[in-house]
């Protein structure tokens, strides 16, 4: 079964970027996005889709206009994940048939992620809004609305995000931080993944 988690590897370099992404998938994390914001993050992207699309999902995170999504596109990307809610990035990523994270904060955000089409909404910085502002929000969003925590989650809290009822994560400096080794972010890979798998809920 899929993982509902998010690999984000914020820094890394083209030269880097496969051996990394390979320890992360061999981890059980299926979904990765190199942020725009990265060193020549579009040459990375389209090497990960060329070596690793078949088995995993690559996209681009941090992304803010729809002219980056057509890039991303055009280098095999199809994932799109953004930090706020702007609903044409939305919108178009979803008109070429890519998956769509947008990051919202407030019902009225997520209301506008989810009237343009959102796949599902990365609620960030989930460390600032907290459990109980997310178990708030969860109240007043459509059944089966996907909401994935980003920023301040990992291995010490899944348990606790989980029982409150998120439905996954992105998982930033907790996985990879620049200049750590592929062997070093596998380890922290795995480790993430066996604290989520652990605080699944009966």
């Amino acid at each position: 079964m899929t993982l509902p988690l998010i690999g984000i590897l914020r820094g890394v370099t083209p030269d880097e970027v496969v051996e990394i992404a390979r320890e992360v998938l061999a981890a059980g994390i299926t979904y990765i996005e190199v942020p725009l914001n990265s060193p020549d993050p579009f040459t990375s992207i389209g090497m990960l889709a060329e070596a690793l699309g078949e088995h995993a999902v690559i996209g681009a995170g941090t992304v803010l206009i729809p002219e980056q999504v057509r890039e991303v596109h055009d280098v095999g990307g199809r994932l799109i994940v953004s930090p706020n809610c702007r609903p044409s990035v939305i919108e178009e990523t979803r008109h070429l048939g890519m998956a769509s994270w947008p990051g919202i904060m407030t019902p009225s955000e997520a209301y506008d992620a989810i009237d343009a089409g959102a796949t599902g909404l990365k609620l960030f910085p989930a460390v600032q809004v907290g459990i109980e502002g997310m178990k708030a929000m969860r109240s007043v969003l459509p059944a089966g609305t996907l909401l994935y925590a980003v920023g301040g989650v990992g291995v010490d809290n899944f348990a606790a995000w989980r029982a409150a009822g998120i439905d996954g994560a992105g998982l930033g400096s907790a996985l990879y931080t620049p200049g750590q080794t592929p062997e070093e972010v596998g380890r922290q890979a795995k480790a993430l993944v066996a604290a989520w798998e652990a605080g699944e809920t009966p």
